[in-house]
């Protein structure tokens, strides 16, 4: 997601593979991975007009505003009241009389394109908010695919290695790539008649790209053994959830991950819970650790199978007017709750925490969450860039603000260095002191 990190918080190593573009992730110096998301994005041709006036500016202010998609990169609210503020024709004259001065007078070719996108960017700067951003459309599609959970392309992760090679390191379940045969381990030697041995892996997504419904060979080799695989490219759900049981001290713990909080996360978590209730845990392990967050539907949602339907599961502020989010569940899952944090926990997932700590009294384990208690509503412009700014903030249950303080664990550990030489569950302290918790 867009939102700015701060500086001193360390990634949590994870050996799970993230659906997510390389954009929106730390990258590791000696090997990179990234989703191979395939959207085609159109070349824009320049137009022969050279100017705007004011009637023009004026549809695109309205097409963008019915076209634009309410997400946000950490928290996403569907904002569904009225703006009061009006702006006049007279308001405008000066923007627009600028924008033509530059675009005709100006002693060299002006882009008329970028030189609107720039001024769009100033006003978006001129609120020095760092959760209000403007995003160019190539970091517009990779947040667009991420929050939306889904994409157009293969379906798999790839990772570059020492030696150049691109790697296969994971493979979606019902992707085109499983149901065209490639394996994990497969090392991609060309797409089309391009070799992308030693090329960086976002070159090589770039290659695959295109349409749904079309086709592209690929080129991979096997074994020592090269073999050409036609697929055809597909829209694929990238999974946000993972799950499974531990055993300890002859009981059955159950265990979900939720990397963020997509359109379609809810969905998938729903299947995992119910698989862990046919397993007859005893407690259960939720881990937001590095989950930065999503949409605010989705966790009051997915809070919603632990709450029952008068409990509140955040509050929303908008300019002084607090309004209370109650569950719509019915506790679906009764038995104990705790929460895996740390400093890449945000929005979403705070809000999670916070929400089955302050109504359940879940414990919460792990060290200081990030503390991003704002809300963002995204537009997106006819060009495919987004403007991203922020509408409101949000409360705990209870009324309390974390924006800048983040969430205290009620059981601080830190990760172990052991976990980053060799992430395992037995190395993954954090998670041991959540299991020993539950078996109290």
């Amino acid at each position: 997601m867009e939102d700015n990190k701060k500086t001193t918080i360390k990634k949590k190593f994870d050996n799970k593979k993230e659906a997510v573009s390389e954009k929106t992730k730390a990258i590791e110096k000696e090997e990179t991975k990234v989703v191979v998301e395939s959207k085609e994005k159109s070349v824009r041709k320049p137009k022969k007009e050279t100017t705007f006036n004011l009637l023009e500016v004026i549809l695109i202010m309205i097409i963008t505003a019915l076209f634009g998609a309410f997400v946000g990169s950490s928290v996403v609210y569907f904002n569904t009241h009225k703006n009061n503020v009006k702006i006049s024709n007279k308001d405008l004259d000066e923007f627009v009389s600028t924008y033509n001065s530059l675009l005709n007078e100006y002693y060299t070719k002006v882009d008329k394109d970028k030189l609107l996108q720039a001024g769009i960017k100033g006003m978006v700067q001129y609120l020095d908010d760092p959760y209000s951003t403007f995003m160019d459309t190539d970091d517009s599609s990779d947040f667009n695919q991420e929050i939306e959970g889904k994409f157009v392309g293969m379906g798999v992760e790839i990772q570059k290695q020492k030696d150049g090679s691109i790697k296969i390191v994971n493979i979606f379940e019902n992707s085109p790539a499983e149901k065209s045969g490639f394996k994990v381990g497969d090392l991609i030697v060309k797409v089309g008649d391009k070799k992308v041995n030693n090329m960086d892996v976002s070159s090589v997504a770039k290659l695959i790209k295109g349409e749904a419904n079309t086709k592209v060979n690929i080129t991979i080799k096997r074994q020592d053994k090269e073999k050409a695989i036609e697929l055809t490219r597909e829209s694929v759900d990238i999974p946000s959830v993972s799950s499974k049981v531990i055993q300890k001290s002859n009981k059955k713990i159950g265990y979900i991950r939720i990397e963020v909080f997509a359109k379609n996360t809810a969905e998938q978590f729903e299947k995992h819970l119910n698989k862990i209730k046919t397993a007859n845990v005893s407690g259960l392990v939720l881990d937001v650790r590095g989950n930065s967050g999503g949409y605010l539907s989705v966790v009051t949602e997915i809070a919603s199978y632990f709450l029952k339907n008068n409990q509140v599961v955040y509050q929303l502020d908008t300019k002084g007017n607090t309004k209370k989010i109650y569950a719509s569940g019915d506790n679906k899952f009764n038995r104990d709750v705790v929460v895996l944090i740390d400093g890449g926990s945000a929005s979403a997932s705070e809000i999670l925490a916070s929400s089955l700590n302050e109504n359940n009294n879940s414990k919460l384990v792990g060290t200081k969450s990030y503390g991003k208690g704002s809300v963002q509503k995204a537009i997106t412009l006819s060009n495919g860039s987004t403007v991203k700014y922020t509408i409101q903030t949000w409360l705990t249950a209870k009324g309390n603000s974390i924006n800048g303080k983040g969430i205290e664990p009620t059981k601080k550990v830190e990760l172990s260095k052991n976990y980053a030489k060799n992430p395992t569950d037995e190395n993954d302290n954090q998670l041991q002191e959540a299991v020993k918790e539950l078996l109290k």
